[in-house]
């Protein structure tokens, strides 16, 4: 039996049966690392972690991007 998890990206609802880390997953959404702050579960999140973090079920991802302006 497959056990599915899941989980919030600026308030969408995904889901995945396998093992994927923060990183895989702004991989998989082709996220550019450097422009953006991601908050974990309302804390903000560093990116040295983002590979060592498995995404669980029921844990919300906020994507914050980063605007230059002038």
């Amino acid at each position: 039996m497959v056990v599915m998890k899941k989980f919030f990206v600026n308030g969408k609802k995904y889901e995945t049966s396998g093992y994927i880390t923060i990183s895989g997953l702004l991989h998989y959404f082709n996220y550019n690392q450097t422009l953006f702050v991601l908050e974990y579960n309302s804390l903000i999140c560093d990116q040295k972690n983002w590979s060592k973090i498995e995404i669980k079920d029921n844990d919300k991802i906020e994507i914050v991007t980063i605007v230059g302006g002038g």
